[in-house]
């Protein structure tokens, strides 16, 4: 699986923006729904983050409280594109954000080391 994100740029606060990560390549095998698509990010001078994921068939999804209520995660199956809405931008959401996939048998959806496969990062910059 091949992962390529887009999106990213120079935003100012209360600016809305929308991040892609389109898949590509061999698709997963097992069971559908447990297969996954999160965005993370990497803040300057912290660890890297959850920030959201969906499930295959969208029908889960799961955002982190930092984000709930402002970024929105969805999925089109057709064109494997997952996409995260952000919208109430603030300058502590600059970053750099990362697609991840991968088949999760449990429920550590936030777990970074779940994830298989990454895309190469979009860069997020939020002015005030």
């Amino acid at each position: 699986v091949q992962l390529q994100a887009s999106g990213g740029g120079l935003m100012q606060a209360g600016d809305s923006l929308r991040l892609s990560c389109a898949a590509s390549g061999r698709p997963f095998t097992g069971e559908p729904s447990k297969h996954f698509t999160a965005w993370f990010r990497e803040r300057p001078g912290k660890d890297r983050e959850f920030v959201a994921t969906v499930s295959w068939s969208g029908g889960m999804s799961y955002s982190a409280h930092s984000v709930k209520g402002r970024f929105t995660i969805s999925r089109d199956d057709v064109t494997n594109t997952v996409y995260l809405q952000m919208n109430s931008l603030k300058p502590e959401d600059t970053a750099v954000y990362y697609c991840a996939a991968g088949h999760i048998v449990g429920t550590d959806y936030f777990d970074e080391e779940e994830y298989d496969y990454w895309g190469q990062g979009t860069q997020v910059t939020v002015s005030s």
